[in-house]
């Protein structure tokens, strides 16, 4: 009997992602079992409107949990082309589900309803903040992924010409509509003015225009809202001593179009040092030593991203221990793959939303001792 009873535990176990604990004594039989959380809603943005929504629907279901999409109004298309998909595929009515309508109300309404166990966010701090109350009050279980404002730091030892082409590529992705796009760019003084310059030279080689055109390596911003924004940081900075190295207006008279820009010297005052611009605006300022730069690094309440430049391991490994985020990627950008964890920490949220970290939200623990059979 206790040979059949360990089978059943170990298999259990196997079935549910649990793991068997060693007995306290003859027996005695413990294990602590991951069971699916439940009914999940899952809250999506318009600038990754496929990715956003995959990453959400693959943990629910890969921890055996059903989910309401609720996608983006700005992006309605792909996200209901994916889903169609999946029903194409043979997933069972009522297992994937979508909605589009005010996001105020539909969250107001899912969010405190019995039947959903888990919320899952991705958006601006300031939304997110306010959703993440209201699942508290419901003692609903949450992932945040929200808002950054990634520093970028070049150390004097690193290899400029590769940190200015790797962060103005990672800049300019997406009209820098990105959460884990870097912003500040925070250089060492001997190397500054030559990252500035060799940073200018790739902004500038971006052409920007119509997505449907090959030739275009930049698109528009997502809305009249967002250009004007973008004009405003950049005209309070420069009003408050930084130096327009390139860009800083809008491109033509159709669509939302701008052009890349870089801003040097930016006080720290500035609005675009501490509220995140998401648009395609670099900001690079100057440091002298390690403790400066930490210091800025981490005096924002965000902390999504991260990224360093150097070649000195000693450095990586300091730098990488006292910048406080959720990710850092040093010399390279290596962030949001599919197999490795994706979240941030302080203001920009908390969970992951990457490798199999991304389903620990989805599951509860249940913990079952037996004795006596």
């Amino acid at each position: 009997a206790a040979a059949d009873v360990i089978e059943w535990f170990a298999e259990e176990a196997k079935r549910a992602y649990g793991r068997l604990i060693p007995a306290r004594g003859p027996g005695i039989y413990q294990i602590a079992m991951k069971e699916p959380v439940g009914p999940v809603a899952a809250f999506t943005p318009w600038n990754f409107p496929i990715n956003q929504v995959v990453r959400k629907l693959s943990a629910a279901l890969a921890a055996g949990c059903s989910i309401i999409v609720k996608a983006p109004e700005e992006t309605p298309a792909s996200p209901a082309q994916l889903i169609r998909a999946f029903a194409d595929a043979g997933v069972p009515d009522g297992v994937i589900n979508l909605v589009y309508g005010v996001p105020s109300e539909i969250s107001e309404y899912l969010i405190p309803h019995p039947v959903i166990r888990k919320i899952s966010f991705t958006g601006s701090t300031h939304v997110g903040k306010q959703l993440n109350a209201l699942a508290g009050l419901h003692m609903k279980r949450a992932t945040m992924e929200l808002g950054g404002h990634a520093p970028a730091i070049v150390f004097g030892d690193a290899d400029v010409a590769s940190a200015a082409k790797i962060l103005a590529a990672a800049k300019y992705r997406n009209a820098g509509q990105v959460c884990i796009s870097p912003t500040r760019m925070l250089v060492q003084d001997d190397v500054f003015r030559e990252f500035v310059d060799k940073f200018v030279d790739s902004a500038k080689a971006f052409k920007v225009g119509n997505g449907l055109d090959p030739d275009s390596k930049m698109g528009s911003l997502a809305n009249p809202r967002r250009v004007t924004a973008i004009e405003g940081m950049v005209q309070d900075a420069v009003g408050k001593g930084a130096r327009l190295e390139t860009g800083g207006k809008r491109v033509g008279n159709k669509g939302h179009f701008f052009e890349p820009t870089v801003v040097s010297d930016v006080p720290k005052d500035a609005r675009a040092m501490n509220e995140e611009p998401f648009g395609p605006l670099a900001l690079i300022s100057r440091f002298s030593s390690f403790d400066d730069v930490v210091e800025e690094a981490n005096r924002l309440p965000f902390g999504l991203a991260s990224y360093a430049f150097t070649s000195s391991a000693k450095t990586a490994a300091a730098i990488g221990a006292a910048v406080e985020a959720g990710m850092m990627s040093i010399n390279s950008f290596g962030l949001a793959l599919p197999e490795v964890p994706f979240g941030g920490i302080k203001d920009s949220g908390y969970g992951s939303e990457g490798g199999t970290e991304a389903m620990e939200g989805y599951f509860n623990t249940k913990f079952i001792s037996q004795t006596g059979v």
